[in-house]
């Protein structure tokens, strides 16, 4: 598949440092044997999860934001695979797939871009491109009854990735149509105008297409959201929302309490779980806000959600190591690494 780059054994090995007497999570994830047919051996393997990362700033950047989301996988990947295999996660139903790497579009923009309208304008055009590019690969991630786990890269991958999913489990006669619900802990709605793609209409261009059932957001704040998106999501009764200052500001409803009504909201089909990591405090993410919620808050999210819902995927978009702007956090990676393997305990409970 173009633009993807499949794992080998060697791969994951050269990220994992090996100890006497230990077992780290890459001495037992799953990955896909060298073969002509991926996709059939994908099939084969038993793993219920599928991890792949989409390290881009492309649709971020096209939102006239802070490149940098690029930057998050590797190092969360370093740390993940370097985890204690133990019986509380052994990492074996986990497989490892691989990555995106759309840096060779990246490198054609921004060298050929004659002004900035034209730079926004070829943002826009190639987050299409990586659209298609992920849709396919999730649609036959979840039409074989796997889910996926996905770490971002911007939330502009959101799109194609309830899009993939719904035709994968509709394929898979999970779903009897294509449509899938979503909740979203993040500050921000993403449900801007369908001007050309970008990281911040991904569910609005998933809702316009038929894609997206019922969408929740959690943890929006109130100054993010435009007077035209306040009224198309209060006029529509598949979208419900909860702000930061409904639960931490004006205290009407606890944190978890919101979540729980979140899952109550979609609970009626699978439902693709979304952490933006820009709702975090002290979180490097390309929209960084002063006020958000805790580490601690973000983890109890990604468990509730795992276990009070239908999950058909984990994405978690947003984060970054490193900005454009120079801005640095080297714990995002470590971060990301403790909310992947709190949605697979959380799932392989069951």
């Amino acid at each position: 598949m173009k633009h993807f780059m499949f794992y080998s054994k060697e791969d994951i090995l050269s990220l994992t440092k090996i100890r006497r007497f230990e077992t780290r999570i890459g001495e037992r994830i799953k990955h896909l044997p060298v073969t002509n047919d991926w996709m059939e051996a994908l099939q084969q393997s038993a793993a219920k999860y599928v991890l792949l990362g989409i390290p881009e700033d492309i649709g971020v950047k096209a939102n006239y934001g802070i490149g940098g989301t690029d930057t998050a996988w590797l190092p969360f990947l370093s740390c993940f695979l370097n985890n204690q295999s133990n019986d509380f996660l052994n990492g074996e139903n986990i497989l490892l797939l691989g990555h995106f790497d759309f840096g060779d579009i990246k490198y054609l923009i921004e060298n050929n871009a004659d002004n900035p309208d034209e730079l926004i304008e070829a943002y826009r055009h190639a987050v299409n491109s990586i659209d298609e590019a992920v849709e396919n690969m999730i649609k036959v991630i979840t039409a074989l009854k796997k889910i996926p786990i996905i770490i971002g890269g911007g939330q502009n991958n959101a799109y194609p990735i309830i899009k993939g999913t719904a035709k994968g489990l509709h394929k898979a006669d999970v779903i009897p149509l294509a449509q899938i619900n979503c909740i979203n802990l993040d500050a921000h709605v993403d449900f801007s105008a369908t001007e050309g793609r970008h990281n911040g209409n991904g569910f609005h261009y998933a809702e316009e297409d038929g894609y997206l059932g019922k969408y929740c957001i959690i943890g929006v704040h109130e100054n993010t959201i435009s007077q035209n998106v306040l009224l198309e999501i209060h006029n529509n009764p598949f979208i419900d929302y909860i702000t930061y200052e409904e639960i931490f500001i004006h205290g009407r409803k606890n944190f978890m309490q919101s979540v729980a009504h979140a899952t109550g909201f979609t609970e009626d089909t699978y439902t693709g779980i979304e952490l933006d990591l820009n709702c975090i405090e002290q979180v490097l993410s390309s929209g960084m806000l002063p006020a958000g919620i805790s580490v601690l808050q973000a983890r109890q999210y990604v468990t509730f959600t795992a276990q009070d819902s239908k999950p058909a995927y984990l994405h978690i978009s947003e984060g970054a190591v490193q900005l454009v702007d120079g801005k640095k956090n080297d714990t995002t990676g470590i971060l990301i690494s403790y909310l992947v393997s709190d949605f697979v305990k959380e799932l392989s409970q069951d």
